[in-house]
């Protein structure tokens, strides 16, 4: 997956976040400037609905989350980033970001894919 190598090869030059099963990335409510990307295991997103009923989604290896930090000044976070399993993460802020998609503009791209397909996802498990 081009995404999966790209997000390897910046994590060779950059800061890569070790995070043992259950720890907690972030919080929902907590500023963001970041995206992270899976480079092993996976993440558990959850979150609360208008309900209050509460919502999940996991993301496994080489996808991405938290992309709404990188184009929304002060993001806040939506949900709370747990990982299910240990796994190993690549931060990328607005400057890696852009550096990833001018070296290998087929990234942004693969990245779109991901973000749909999750999407799709998420809705046929609402069906």
């Amino acid at each position: 997956m081009l995404a999966l190598d790209t997000m390897r090869s910046l994590a060779d030059r950059g800061e890569v976040i070790a995070l043992e099963a259950g720890q907690v990335l972030f919080k929902a409510g907590d500023v963001g400037e970041s995206m992270y990307g899976i480079l092993e295991g996976s993440i558990r997103l959850t979150w609360l609905d208008d309900l209050g009923h509460e919502g999940h989604e996991d993301i496994p290896c080489g996808h991405v989350f938290g992309a709404g930090a990188l184009v929304m000044e002060g993001h806040q976070r939506l949900g709370t980033a747990t990982a299910t399993v240990d796994s190993r993460l690549i931060e990328m802020n607005r400057d890696k970001f852009l550096f990833a998609v001018q070296e290998s503009p087929m990234f942004a791209i693969q990245l779109l894919a991901s973000v749909d397909e999750r999407l799709r996802d998420l809705k046929q498990a609402e069906l």
